[in-house]
């Protein structure tokens, strides 16, 4: 086949808090003047924890890249690796990392960077995201795949779809939770705005990432805050089931910047933590890691940060769809059924969920009580999702069989996949054209059926020949 005929590939690596994906996209080369749907060919998870683990060994961060590097060329024709824009984007592991050390962030960059650097790829870098790069990559992901920026029509056009109402993205990670929409209301704060133009729209997006607040590193709040309340070193956890007990010293439980050591506490202590299985207490628990009063001048989230009302359907994915899953909630089901389900489960002895899951890590069960409690919290005391708004939002894993996440919108936004300005086959197909070219037909009609009854009512026998 002809070079210019071939596919073109693609790689990404999501270099995440827990743990490193690598995300290998093809796309036709013949696509419609820069645009055309990109598709997921093949995801692998590299093993063991996330980079910003390696902090004291960063040469070990980049030899775990490795055997995903090697089955990526397995899947990516030989002849085509040179050309395949790779890149590596960390997110608020990292992000958490260089803000406790930055010279041991910038070492474990520079070792990914070296390893990425022996493969025959087209290496464009290795560089810790922005929260609110994070966010509006996932938000170009999501609107990307549901085509409500550009679409093949009927016509085998691409056009712009006018009338499509953008979705909103919520994002929950390891260490950071982001929430982008399209407001409403012009956005108040430049530090939470992010402005798009593709193509040829523009889009005034309002986006903001909370550091700390995902999942392990929220849940690593809830641990030190109950310690700190507790006068001894057994620790009563109301979110972990009745039954359940473990072992952490206080070095583990401080770990990271996201929670702040009393300087009574000695690192070597060991704590006991029981679970005592309590829904209310797990709920009341929770809200303490947020502070929700806005002050009057402005709406807001929580912590202060401004926040205009959340708008439109918003689709959730990351630890939002993977913990609610977990419980058979990403269904659609109302607030209620949901609040109901979690309740219920909270309330379970720890024998009783083993049974119920007897192939569930045991970390696993341990926090689902917790994290789902928090997710709730989260989205309507955080957010500010209420009963109505609740059942727009939409719970997914995949769209097209592609996952969803940032990685896809940074590589289309870096490779100038989705172009600033129309490519010259897209047209826009406003209602209003659509109106205003139909009233002209109706109009041109009457007037071509007004002017041949006027000739056919003349009568005269040369009317054939004036015609």
């Amino acid at each position: 086949p002809c070079p210019l005929c071939l596919p073109q590939y693609g790689l990404v690596f999501d270099a995440g808090s827990t743990h490193t994906s690598l995300y290998t996209y093809r796309w036709p080369a013949d696509k419609e003047n820069g645009t055309g749907i990109v598709s997921q060919v093949d995801v692998c998870s590299v093993s063991g924890p996330g980079i910003s683990s390696y902090a004291d060994d960063p040469a070990r961060a980049g030899a775990s890249l490795k055997p995903c590097l090697d089955k990526a060329m397995k899947v990516v024709p030989a002849e085509q690796q040179q050309d395949t824009p790779t890149y590596l984007g960390a997110t608020a592991g990292m992000r958490l990392l260089r803000e406790q050390n930055s010279t041991k962030a910038e070492q474990v960059l520079a070792e990914v960077a070296k390893s990425i650097g022996e493969y025959p790829v087209d290496f464009r870098g290795a560089r810790i995201l922005t929260g609110r790069e994070e966010g509006s990559f996932g938000w170009i992901t999501v609107n990307y795949l549901l085509e409500t920026l550009v679409k093949f029509s009927f016509a085998e056009k691409w056009e712009h779809p006018q009338d499509t109402e953008v979705l909103g993205a919520l994002d929950l990670g390891g260490a950071s939770t982001q929430i982008t929409f399209q407001p409403g209301v012009p956005v108040e704060d430049r530090n939470t705005s992010v402005f798009f133009r593709l193509y040829g729209t523009n889009y005034s997006l309002y986006s903001h990432s909370y550091l700390c607040y995902g999942q392990t590193q929220a849940l690593k709040m809830l641990l030190a805050a109950l310690h700190q309340n507790s006068p001894s070193a057994q620790i009563s956890h109301p979110c972990y089931p009745r039954g359940y007990q473990e072992n952490v010293t206080v070095a583990e439980l401080y770990d990271s910047p996201c929670v702040r050591a009393p300087s009574t506490a000695s690192p070597a202590l060991v704590l006991t933590v029981t679970g005592t299985g309590d829904p209310a207490g797990c709920r009341s628990a929770v809200q303490k890691l947020f502070n929700f009063s806005c002050g009057a001048q402005r709406p807001c989230g929580f912590n202060g940060v401004y926040q205009p009302p959340v708008r439109g359907q918003f689709f959730a994915f990351s630890g939002f769809y993977h913990s609610l899953h977990f419980l058979n909630l990403t269904g659609g089901q109302s607030l209620g059924s949901v609040n109901a389900t979690i309740r219920q489960f909270c309330n379970k002895t720890w024998d009783k969920v083993q049974q119920l899951f007897p192939t569930a890590s045991r970390t696993h069960l341990r926090d689902a009580c917790a994290v789902n409690s928090y997710i709730l919290t989260l989205l309507l005391q955080g957010y500010k999702f209420n009963h109505k708004t609740w059942l727009n939002i939409h719970f997914v894993q995949q769209v097209s069989n592609v996952d969803v996440g940032w990685t896809l919108g940074y590589m289309l936004n870096l490779t100038n996949m989705v172009p600033s300005e129309q490519p010259p086959g897209v047209r826009v197909f406003q209602r209003s054209s659509w109106i205003a070219t139909a009233v002209l037909l109706v109009i041109m009609f009457i007037l071509t059926f007004c002017l041949l009854t006027v000739m056919c009512c003349q009568g005269k026998p040369s009317g054939y020949e004036s015609l």
